[in-house]
């Protein structure tokens, strides 16, 4: 009988859960240790777990063999030098979030082709200003957007930038063609295709690789008129280097909804600029069918490692995803 383990801390979300698990797969010994201690003791014949298991937690593991992470794109510091060498399979949600994040850059995208932020400031102050925008509209038929990270969110923003017209470079060290992607490149590559986007959309998680590959050199690479859109992970880009990219016209504007410091700071510049989109990391928020999406990867994961099969959305320990 295979011994999961819903490591703390506990929701009720979670523990209803681990009692779904185990009603549904009854080969499982579920448990929901409520305290690190527990999850300790818990851990040490365990044969899988959902969660993060710290260091001092994975020395004790005796016979975990699989690991659910409950992030495609988790925090800093869940991969760690030990688990990255240890022998355990490690598969995430990814795709459960990419109808609800594509449509947020959809969100974004649209708003700033047309200088909607501009316009939105007109009518904070209540006046009716025809030329309020500085930029001029883009043509989203004759325009390309790249996305850098074709998962599953970076693939359904292709998409729907395809339906509009877009075309679309996707960038990713996977070449796999997706719907909607005119061209596939990998990441050393990106630097070439930088100065024809119109906008450089990025989906990527936050890994030694992506930290901060999205800086002023790259921005120069762009047109003046080309927006950035980030709905991946705030660390990729060196935030104040884009504010004074938009402040310098080296580009025209953002939509961000993820930061390298978070919450941004009150007094940062980038609150003040005109053609700026911000939106608070909600991109996912109340997102309609996410959560039972989560525990379904893990039933279906849960079925297969019982049976011995492939799981499915494996990460590469040492790349982070």
């Amino acid at each position: 009988m295979p011994k999961f383990v819903m490591m703390p801390p506990q929701t009720d979300q979670k523990r209803g859960w681990a009692r779904r698990l185990a009603d549904t797969v009854p080969g499982y010994l579920v448990v929901a240790p409520e305290t690190d201690e527990e999850a300790r003791r818990e851990i040490v014949d365990a044969d899988a777990a959902f969660g993060w298991v710290p260091p001092e937690a994975l020395k004790l593991a005796r016979k975990l063999r699989w690991l659910q992470n409950p992030d495609a794109g988790p925090f800093y510091g869940y991969y760690y030098r030990e688990l990255i060498e240890h022998p355990v399979a490690i598969s995430n949600p990814r795709g459960i979030y990419s109808d609800h994040i594509s449509v947020h850059i959809m969100m974004f995208l649209l708003a700033l082709s047309r200088g909607l932020p501009f316009y939105m400031q007109a009518q904070s102050r209540g006046e009716w200003q025809k030329d309020a925008a500085k930029y001029p509209y883009v043509y989203l038929r004759e325009a390309t957007a790249i996305v850098v990270g074709v998962g599953g969110i970076g693939a359904e923003t292709a998409r729907l930038c395809s339906e509009f017209g877009l075309t679309v470079i996707g960038v990713d060290p996977r070449i796999e063609g997706a719907p909607g992607v005119a061209e596939m490149t990998t990441p050393d590559r990106l630097d070439e295709f930088l100065p024809r986007t119109d906008f450089l959309i990025t989906t990527v998680p936050h890994t030694p690789e992506t930290e901060g590959m999205f800086n002023m050199r790259r921005f120069r690479l762009m047109k003046r008129t080309a927006y950035f859109i980030n709905i991946g992970r705030g660390k990729t880009t060196k935030l104040d280097e884009l504010t004074e990219a938009i402040e310098k016209g080296v580009i025209a504007g953002c939509g961000l909804d993820v930061f390298e410091t978070e919450p941004l700071p009150a007094g940062h510049r980038l609150w003040k600029l005109p053609n700026v989109l911000i939106t608070p990391h909600v991109a996912v928020r109340d997102g309609t069918h996410v959560e039972e999406r989560r525990f379904q990867i893990i039933l279906d994961n849960a079925r297969r490692f019982a049976a011995g099969q492939p799981l499915v959305n494996m990460v590469d320990k040492q790349r982070w995803y």
